[in-house]
């Protein structure tokens, strides 16, 4: 008998009859000799509705208690979807994150997976039992308070159980059929892949595709855990996300050159102006961004000019924290030096992925290319092996996206991509 977790999203448990159908795909899962682990999020836009309710309470909620209110959307959801199971005659248990061992650092609202102690998840699975589990959320190894994954965090704590239940494959149920060659909400024709590795996973999750958390992927590469991607709402084969390629019959799936295009504007960009051009200057500048706790993603410094010796570096980061940011680098102005700070969160990132490009000339062009046709204009670039990013107006970001999707080949026959509802998580 295989072990088999299964994540459903906030669109699949919406409502009770999202429930009631989730319920019944968990229950076929069992009829097929498989032990089931069941992962689920909170109900539809749950989660938002709390940080909303929060925010009208108190500006700045405190970190721990909105924990604690937080994790009450995915204890609703589990608790009905056991009862759902139970109506079809089935025994179910419901675990909270806490309960079903998932061991954090002590970090409130983002905190990381430390361990997964699986033990009663695996003594009720070995009773015949099918195990319901409240994804994004666990508690943390020091103060043993509840804490939760930051967003997208079920899907990790799926990949998590998987890895410490040794399950043979970790399903990822969201509303979208699997993991398409772009956004299929931006890309009608955009195409669904059958395989991709977890190497071009990770760099599209990073590049802002959502149908996977970048850390989800990170986890199932470590323990190199299968995942597949498909929809609750039909019964289509998704995409598997591995290591090696998966067959199809007797043909084995082949990477291919191109994988996708991805899309980010939850991104700001910060310039710090008139920087003076000397070793350890932007050592300062990211030390003092490291010690607000901030990631960054793309880094630009521009060619001093000769006459001031003066130099601008810029740098995105997640719109969500160019608040704390700007104070982290104005306290820090004397002992930087620079002259001045520009922010701007009207941006917008584009991303190709592909690990056929590093043996594929012409790839680089095509895309500029592309981009120049459809009028856009760059502001920053990155790149590497299997990756372009490119900074552009936040208004331009569709536009680019279809016309990079198209100049690579990408676009399906038909209009095959189906979104059946949410927003994609």
């Amino acid at each position: 008998m295989g072990l088999v977790v299964q994540k459903y999203g906030g669109s699949s448990v919406a409502d009770a009859e999202g429930i009631k159908r989730v319920a019944k795909r968990i229950v076929e899962a069992k009829k097929n000799g498989n032990q089931v682990v069941a992962v689920v999020s909170a109900m539809g836009d749950t989660t938002d509705e709390l940080i909303d309710l929060a925010e009208q309470v108190s500006p700045i909620p405190a970190g721990r208690e909105l924990d604690m209110l937080l994790t009450a959307g995915e204890r609703i959801s589990m608790a009905l979807l056991a009862m759902a199971i139970k109506n079809l005659g089935h025994e179910a248990q419901s675990f909270t994150g806490s309960q079903a061992g998932v061991i954090t650092d002590s970090v409130h609202n983002k905190a990381r997976i430390i361990d997964v102690t699986p033990g009663r998840i695996r003594a009720s699975v070995d009773e015949g039992n099918i195990a319901i589990v409240a994804g994004f959320q666990g508690v943390s190894q020091d103060s043993k308070d509840i804490t939760t994954l930051g967003r997208g965090g079920s899907d990790t704590t799926a990949v998590a159980l998987a890895a410490a239940l040794d399950a043979e494959v970790c399903e990822i149920y969201t509303d979208v059929d699997g993991v398409f060659t772009a956004d299929p909400r931006v890309v009608k024709k955009a195409r669904k892949i059958d395989w991709i590795s977890f190497e071009d996973m990770l760099e599209l999750a990073a590049s802002g595709s959502k149908v996977l958390l970048h850390r989800c992927v990170e986890y199932a590469r470590r323990y190199n855990i299968p995942i597949h991607v498909r929809s609750s709402f039909s019964g289509l084969q998704g995409t598997w996300v591995s290591s090696e390629p998966i067959k199809q019959g007797d043909k084995q799936v082949e990477q291919a050159i191109i994988s996708g295009v991805a899309h980010d504007t939850s991104e700001a960009k910060i310039t710090v102006v008139g920087v003076p051009d000397k070793p350890g200057e932007a050592a300062s500048i990211f030390r003092t961004i490291a010690d607000a706790e901030i990631n960054i993603d793309m880094v630009v410094q521009n060619v001093s000019a000769a006459s001031t010796g003066l130099t601008d570096i810029s740098f995105t980061l997640p719109k969500a924290e160019g608040r704390k940011a700007i104070d982290a680098l104005e306290k820090n102005r004397a002992g930087i030096g620079f002259e001045s700070l520009r922010y701007d969160d009207q941006i917008g990132k584009i991303s190709l992925v592909g690990a056929g490009m590093k043996t594929n000339p012409g790839v680089t062009a095509d895309f500029f290319t592309a981009l120049s046709d459809a009028g856009v204009n760059i502001e920053l670039i990155s790149t590497s092996e299997i990756r372009i990013s490119v900074v552009t107006r936040k208004d331009d970001v569709a536009e680019a996206v279809r016309a990079v999707h198209t100049a690579f080949g990408l676009d399906s026959d038909s209009d095959e991509a189906v979104v059946y509802g949410g927003t994609g998580r």
